[in-house]
């Protein structure tokens, strides 16, 4: 538990970077095109860089790889601070953005992958994914709404160099826990179970993992897409600043069903839940679609709602059982690159359909259609994975 409660202010420092950085750039140089170009070079470095940094804390172990990236980290930040306090070029401040985000750790994963070495096969491995799932869920209601407190009553800079401070500060707790860090694949592979790390068993790329991205992939669309239609929705019908408490009913209702998730269903088994939940997901994705204002589109929310956390949940435990430990942190991060794709993607088009003929309404419609699409490939490749036979160790 300890590791969970360190990597706990680091979430909420990745929370905010995105909109930290927005403030940082906007607030010195007035331009939200240049703050955009940089937080989207951000994030890009993120997606993109974020699972090949995995594979090495897979292959050499979280406390040894997380020290240097940290520093890198701390390193990228300083810089983009400093350029843009000195006025540099947009250019100038995308690489330090590149940086920045190559360089982030994914603390959903590094804890996730200490879950899954440590509850391997036993029912408590469930509700530890709740409280995951609940506590990214927390670190993105609180990173962002903090790191505009931030930004704008203190100093442009304070966003990010907060953001900063808690990824640095918690990713040095978590690499002092040794004890609970999975057994590096390379110190795996010169053991007595080296055949079977290097052979079938740790392989990333299999039927089942590429269902699981997919689902991955799919709620990313539900969230990018949801963010987007409630706030044209809410803009349409002359309440815009309702936009935030509509979301905050859909992350309420994701919330208490996590929490209910976690303490009820610990002998479920994920393989036959997961087709079940995206299908009541796309079934309760048409009710936004039947809103005629505000408050019922708040009532329409809460069921689409209760389905998300649910659905994070059983596919973390199904990753879990899935892969191969040696490769467990480069799978949690391959998910959450997936959802930040699809969170990415559906946004952008979903802006573009809610200004079109397709109006709002279409853009509660791509949920729908994605996640419909999702739960068909879950129930055609429906099939329990393979148990893992080989024992899990921690450092000791």
């Amino acid at each position: 538990m300890a590791f969970f409660l360190a990597a706990a202010p680091g979430r909420v420092g990745v929370a905010m970077s995105g909109l930290g950085i927005v403030w940082l750039v906007h607030g010195e140089t007035g331009s939200f095109g240049a703050a955009g170009l940089v937080t989207g070079a951000f994030a890009v470095a993120e997606t993109v860089v974020g699972p090949q940094t995995a594979r090495l804390l897979d292959r050499h172990g979280q406390p040894r790889v997380l020290v240097p990236l940290l520093c890198a980290h701390a390193g990228a930040l300083a810089a983009l601070v400093a350029l843009v306090l000195a006025g540099a070029p947009g250019a100038a401040l995308a690489a330090a953005g590149l940086a920045a985000g190559a360089t982030v750790p994914q603390f959903g994963a590094l804890s996730a992958a200490r879950w899954s070495a440590l509850l391997h096969g036993r029912p408590e491995l469930t509700p530890a994914f709740a409280l995951e799932t609940l506590a990214n869920e927390v670190a993105f209601l609180v990173g962002p709404a903090l790191a505009v407190l931030a930004a704008t009553r203190v100093h442009p800079a304070a966003g990010t160099a907060t953001a900063g401070a808690l990824v640095v500060g918690a990713g040095l707790v978590l690499a002092a826990l040794r004890r609970t860090a999975p057994v590096p694949a390379a110190r795996a592979s010169g053991d007595r179970t080296a055949g079977a790390v290097r052979g079938a068993g740790g392989r990333l790329w299999t039927r089942d993992f590429a269902v699981l991205l997919a689902v991955n992939l799919a709620l990313g669309v539900f969230f990018g897409s949801t963010q987007v239609s409630v706030s044209a929705f809410a803009d349409a019908h002359g309440a815009a600043s309702a936009a935030g408490l509509l979301y905050g009913v859909m992350s309420a209702a994701s919330l208490l069903a996590g929490l209910a998730y976690g303490r009820w269903q610990r002998d479920a088994v994920p393989a036959a839940r997961l087709p079940l939940i995206l299908t009541c997901l796309a079934c309760a994705s048409l009710l936004p679609l039947l809103a005629g204002s505000p408050w019922q589109l708040g009532l329409a929310l809460l069921l689409p709602g209760a389905c998300v956390a649910p659905c994070v949940i059983v596919s973390s435990t199904l990753v879990a059982r899935t892969v191969h430990r040696s490769v467990l942190t480069q799978a949690f991060t391959w998910t959450n690159s997936a959802s930040a794709a699809g969170i990415a993607v559906a946004a952008a088009a979903v802006g573009r359909l809610a200004d079109g003929p397709g109006g709002v309404r279409g853009g509660f419609a791509v949920p729908l259609v994605v996640v419909a699409v999702t739960a068909g490939l879950a129930w055609a490749g429906r099939r329990a994975p393979a148990p893992e036979r080989l024992p899990v160790e921690a450092h000791r």
